[in-house]
């Protein structure tokens, strides 16, 4: 048997349970380390007793729900290999849009940002990478999503100040841009999770009360005392907050102005508070 007939048999299984089949051939390169080109050579080898059973323990992994960043321990942002696991979210392609707004809009030197909700640091350790000059604070409420946020940034050689906050609670600086890929799936969404999510993600950065709102409506009814003077906020949504989201900042910041913008895909993703003028 060649590998390539493992490997048809596997996929066909994990489609059976719910995942994609792609993950195992994902999985194998990374793990093996090999090239598209390297792969598709070796999918013609006879396959090995050996070879057998490592396939078989990452369909096990991927079957059991486990996604493919954490059974091979790193996922791709913004040209950063970040560490993850089962403490934090696995950074998603749509926040890389987010990361790309904040920079086309602020040119400026030496502002000072705030993360809320870090996770692995995707968004701080972005912003930092491309604006050295930037200060930039990462903030979230679980000390084991910081413990390993600091990780990977000592492994991207960057200056980040770390602080452990339920949203603004611990916090006493104004910052020029406070931003946050907050949990924001309502309980009554739950079936719209994908189950390596579902069963493998840390429910804390996925869910909020309030119909996926509390995290938001805590930002806004307190970003006031921590921005400074045309500070701006940005935020990652969920695609059905288009208007339930920007309600709460234009109810408790109604000086600022209020954009609701959409990703790739059409889908509403991303809400900015500014004073206007991009």
């Amino acid at each position: 048997m060649k590998l390539a007939q493992i490997f048809k048999d596997f996929e066909e299984k994990l489609i059976v349970q719910g995942e994609e089949a792609e993950s195992l051939s994902f999985v194998y390169r990374s793990l093996k380390n090999l090239s598209f080109t390297d792969f598709v050579f070796a999918l013609q080898q006879e396959l090995t007793e050996e070879e057998k059973q490592f396939v078989e323990e990452i369909y096990k992994k991927l079957a059991a729900h486990i996604p493919a960043q954490y059974i091979i321990g790193h996922a791709e942002f913004f040209g950063m290999q970040l560490k993850v696991d089962e403490r934090v979210l696995i950074p998603r392609p749509e926040t890389e849009e987010l990361v790309e707004l904040i920079l086309a809009e602020n040119p400026e030197v030496n502002l000072k940002v705030l993360d809320i909700g870090t996770g692995s640091g995707a968004i701080a350790f972005a912003l930092a990478k491309n604006r050295p000059d930037w200060s930039v604070t990462a903030a979230d409420i679980s000390q084991d999503a910081l413990e390993l946020a600091m990780e990977n940034a000592e492994r991207q050689n960057l200056d980040i100040s770390f602080i452990r906050s339920d949203c603004f609670s611990e916090i006493s600086a104004k910052y020029d841009i406070i931003v946050s890929n907050p949990p924001y799936i309502s309980r009554a969404d739950e079936v719209e999770v994908g189950l390596n999510v579902l069963h493998s993600e840390p429910h804390l950065a996925l869910f909020a009360d309030e119909e996926g709102l509390a995290i938001y409506r805590k930002i806004a009814e307190g970003s006031k005392d921590y921005l400074t003077d045309g500070g701006k906020i940005y935020l990652e949504i969920g695609y059905k907050q288009g208007q339930s989201v920007p309600a709460l900042f234009m109810e408790n910041l109604p000086e600022k102005r209020v954009r609701t913008l959409k990703d790739q895909f059409d889908q509403d993703r991303m809400v900015v508070i500014d004073d206007g003028g991009n």
